[in-house]
């Protein structure tokens, strides 16, 4: 365990404490919440992917929205980094690729929020087996 030095370091941890507790009691409901998995391997570390994270968490918690913000490893887009995958309650994922913050806002304002579709989605190209 890491030694508190201070008033901030109290905090900080207090606050990690609370995120790690959230995404437990969340876990339990999952298919009734919004999920975003951010794509975070190297290709997408290196585009941006992490800030896009922190983006989307510190947004979503900051609108109220009800939603799981967790990363993957990669999902195959290596040209389209940073990439997210949404999937809405009942609802299939849509993986969005070249998503900043910028970016993210316009998803989360549109397409979270309001249903409406948004520019940026990658097509998917291939059948599952349960597809046939």
């Amino acid at each position: 365990m890491a030694k508190i030095k201070s008033l901030e370091d109290l905090k900080k941890m207090r606050e990690d404490m609370k995120n790690k507790i959230s995404l437990r009691e969340k876990g339990e409901r999952i298919d009734n919440l919004i999920q975003i998995k951010v794509s975070m391997a190297t290709c997408g570390i290196a585009s941006g992917a992490k800030e896009t994270m922190d983006y989307m968490v510190n947004e979503l918690d900051n609108r109220a929205v009800d939603a799981v913000v967790t990363q993957t490893g990669c999902m195959g887009y290596c040209y389209a980094e940073p990439t997210i995958e949404v999937t809405l309650p009942g609802e299939e994922p849509v993986i969005f690729g070249y998503v900043d913050t910028d970016k993210a806002q316009e998803i989360i304002d549109k397409y979270i929020i309001k249903g409406e579709p948004v520019d940026g989605i990658i097509p998917v190209n291939f059948k599952s087996i349960k597809d046939e």
